[in-house]
């Protein structure tokens, strides 16, 4: 995590020197020049972070001076952010009404001309960034200075890699348990006659996370006898990693069993294979493939060609773009999954009780399934802990390995967390941290796609020079890696294939959790008045689960590093103010599902606040007009607030010009006039009209506040169109400027009826209201709902939409 840090803060603070030079800003003296070395010592840092990062599993002094170099960082990047904000600020204040939204990241941009001394006074004292800077240059020519003691190895410089255990095609079959579905099928693919002669072999893959099984099936199944009696040849190659072209062809010719030649170019050992399977049906298995490069695999493939009809490659990985690059298709893909409950249970009990030959003691039973349990289907946790436990005599000491965490023993740390950590190893650095912070979530939580890339963002883990919307590219291309690699599984998904949500594997997220302990945190807080005690201050991201109901509680001094804080699904009923004034450094908030009756004015002092969700908390009525001066905030949902009806107004929100993401769906109540004027808003998810009838109109929307949401990308609901009287209101919204839509809801119905209104004469005004809504031509799908007119009435635009993919128009 340190690595994407520190390269982030490189990046910063030379955005810092330069806006100065390019504005001929004179500052305090040596503020300049102390951040001119503060950005020398971290490149100089930056470059042996790899080696550091891969040592500080083992060695905890390096972990000790990793933890201090964070904390350095961190502090850096908040005087960098309290001063970009407080710029920010005073931009907003100057332009007043005509406050435009920056297109990205403000960072000392406003020209000090434009500001007298004493509002330079007033926003930050340049003496104050000065002092603060040269302390920290201070510490970090300390970190700088131990980093000789380590003898780090520079990035450029190839460091030991962890060893890779080398696969053979010998299995031990007593220690295959299930996976007969799975086995009969590979089989089928690799002896079945096509009816089409193959030109090329038929490329079959095996995909799954680290430890799932993806080699030990592979070796029963190369050893079948069916297999066996359908080839001329086989061979076996752990290709690993890192993937060198001659030695895996080299590794081929030995599989041939015929003479390797002494060369170093690579065309003798392709022309050498290509003379030894001339004609002859083959098999060839490469196990444990990590590169996808097709160009290094190209020559490969083409020279395997010339084998005779009926050949195949088996090709083992935990990357799905690798079996991709190497021509498996779909449907010669298999993805590996999880072991049932009974037969990991079986596989378990095998392996602690010597391999059956010792019988399971009955006494054993009940502790032994809740460890079975833990292993969550992965036959390599249950091999792991069978072996840990086969001379573990005792009722008790299976008691305490239930009751530990899984990395505090050794077997498990070198068996279990090793091929993992090769998977983790292989990321570049911002996918490591984006990685790690879902150490965050609780074990079996469903992680929304979404809501994932924005506290991505929130944590500013994917900022980029093109500012939010490439950052969302970036947190997209991120996901998809992680996905790719195998962290994550049980996908959800939409009409169209693309994943909404998924989860993390116990075994991953514990590993996670491995990597990350001292800077994530989990506790249960049993009482409001209980004292919250902190393991240290390196504690950055904070998740509390409530017992009872009642207000926060009373804590200790120590959360004044705590970038993510989330007590979401407990019964807080009130945040304290003590909570906001020691937490000043949060960037994400999440309160969600909760009874949060109000939330404190004080909430505005949380100056580097991007993510406040405070979703699902039914008693909450109003949002204090302090939300204002967030000025960072980026993402907020509101998301089933039944009562929450004060919005702070039209004048407050102009400020928030950096919020890209509201969620309001079903908080029907909501007087949000000001959404109007958030004319950056990316994210809307629903646009609630006028609120109940009989109520006070003032501060509710009109469809006309649309009119300059023109950066509203994806989807967007208008809800309550029945309480629209005027029909001209449609045109005001100007949906056909809003290009960057790509599913639109029209939605008619009745709030306080709960069913499509009945009134008389309602028909032909909803229909000059719905002819008004006309949106761009390239909108893929749209959905009329509870419009009282029949179908055979579509809006004169709905033959407009060229791209329109699914329509939907239920009355």
């Amino acid at each position: 995590m340190a690595e994407a840090l520190v390269s982030f803060l490189v990046e910063q603070l030379g955005s810092f020197i330069f806006q100065h030079v390019e504005q001929n800003v004179k500052l305090v003296v040596n503020v300049k020049k102390e951040a001119v070395n503060l950005t020398l010592n971290l490149k100089t840092i930056q470059a042996v972070l790899a080696d550091a990062e891969r040592r500080q599993v083992k060695e905890d002094s390096v972990r000790r001076w990793l933890n201090n170099l964070k904390e350095v960082s961190y502090e850096v990047d908040d005087v960098v952010d309290e001063w970009s904000t407080e710029i920010l600020k005073q931009q907003i204040e100057n332009q007043g009404d005509n406050a435009i939204v920056p297109k990205k990241k403000v960072c000392f941009s406003i020209p000090f001309r434009c500001l007298g001394t004493g509002q330079v006074t007033q926003i930050i004292s340049r003496r104050d960034i000065a002092v603060r800077i040269k302390e920290l240059n201070e510490k970090l020519a300390l970190i700088h200075e131990q980093q000789k003691f380590y003898k780090f190895l520079q990035n450029e410089i190839e460091f030991e890699q962890p060893e890779r255990l080398k696969s053979s095609s010998i299995v031990n079959e007593s220690e295959m348990f299930g996976r007969d579905d799975e086995r009969n099928e590979l089989v089928s693919q690799l002896v079945s006659e096509h009816s089409e002669e193959r030109k090329k072999p038929l490329v079959i893959s095996l995909v799954g996370m680290g430890g799932i099984g993806k080699t030990t099936l592979a070796q029963l199944v190369y050893n079948d006898k069916k297999v066996k009696d359908c080839f001329q040849t086989r061979i076996w190659v752990c290709v690993s990693e890192p993937f060198v072209q001659i030695a895996v062809a080299k590794a081929i010719l030995e599989g041939l069993k015929v003479p390797v030649p002494n060369s170093d170019e690579l065309e003798t050992y392709v022309q050498h294979i290509s003379d030894s399977i001339q004609g002859k049906k083959f098999l060839l298995v490469l196990d444990d493939v990590w590169d996808s490069n097709h160009r290094k695999w190209d020559l490969f493939l083409t020279t395997l060609q010339c084998g005779g009809s009926g050949s195949r490659i088996l090709v083992t990985t935990r990357i799905a773009k690798v079996a991709t690059t190497m021509g498996a298709t779909s449907d010669h893909t298999i993805h590996l999954k999880e072991l049932g409950d009974e037969i990991c249970r079986s596989l378990f009990y095998h392996i602690a009780f010597f391999y059956g030959e010792r019988k399971e003691p009955k006494r054993f039973e009940d502790i032994g399934n809740k460890i079975v349990k833990r292993c969550k289907g992965l036959p390599l946790a249950a091999k792991t802990l069978g072996s840990l436990l086969r001379y573990k005599d005792t009722v008790q000491q299976w008691v305490d390995v239930l009751n530990s965490k899984i990395w505090e023993f050794e077997e498990v740390e070198q068996q279990v967390f090793q091929p993992l950590l090769l998977s983790y190893y292989d990321l570049e650095p911002l996918s490591k941290r984006c990685l790690l912070y879902c150490a965050t979530f609780p074990k079996d939580h469903k992680i929304v796609k979404d809501e994932l890339i924005e506290l991505w963002m929130s944590q500013d883990y994917l900022r980029s020079k093109g500012g939010n919307k490439e950052d969302k590219i970036v947190g997209q291309r991120c996901f998809e890696n992680l996905v790719l690699r195998s962290f994550f599984q049980d996908f959800k998904k939409d009409y169209e294939g693309n994943i909404e949500s998924c989860k993390m594997h116990d075994i991953v997220h514990d590993f996670v959790q491995y990597l990350t302990k001292g800077e994530c945190f989990s506790m249960v807080v049993k009482g409001a008045n209980e004292r919250m005690e902190l393991p240290g201050d390196e504690v950055r991201h904070l998740s509390l689960m409530f017992a009872p109901e009642g207000p926060f509680p009373v804590s200790s001094l120590n959360c004044k590093s705590l970038r993510t804080l989330t007590a979401f699904e407990s019964k807080l009923t009130r945040i304290g103010f003590e909570l906001i004034s020691q937490s000043k450094s949060l960037r994400t908030l999440n309160l969600s599902k909760n009874s949060i009756r109000e939330v404190p004015k004080e909430i505005g002092g949380l100056i580097h606040l991007r993510y406040l969700d405070l979703s699902h908390n039914s008693k909450l009525k109003e949002l204090p007009d302090s939300l204002g001066d967030l000025y960072n905030l980026q993402t907020l949902r509101l998301v089933k607030c039944e009562q929450l009806v004060k919005f702070p107004d039209e004048e407050v929100m102009r400020k928030l010009t950096k919020l890209k993401h509201l969620y309001v769906e079903d908080s029907p109540r909501l007087k949000s006039k000001g959404i109007g004027r958030l004319t950056g808003l990316q994210k809307l998810d629903v646009f609630h009209l006028n609120g109940y009838k009989g109520e006070d109109k003032e501060g509710t929307l009109k469809l006309q506040d649309l009119k300059n949401l023109n950066q509203l990308e994806g989807s967007l609901s208008i809800a309550h169109l029945e309480s629209m009287e005027d029909a001209s209101e449609g045109v005001k919204a100007c949906l056909s400027e809003k290009h960057l839509l790509h599913h639109l809801r029209l939605d008619f119905l009745c709030l306080q009826c709960r069913k499509w209104p009945r009134e008389e004469g309602r028909g032909q005004n909803d229909r000059e209201i719905l002819n008004g809504l006309q949106p761009h031509g390239g909108l893929e799908s749209l959905g009329i709902w509870h419009y009282q007119l029949a179908t055979s009435l579509c809006p004169n635009w709905i033959l407009s939409l060229h791209n329109l993919r699914a329509s939907l128009a239920p009355r």
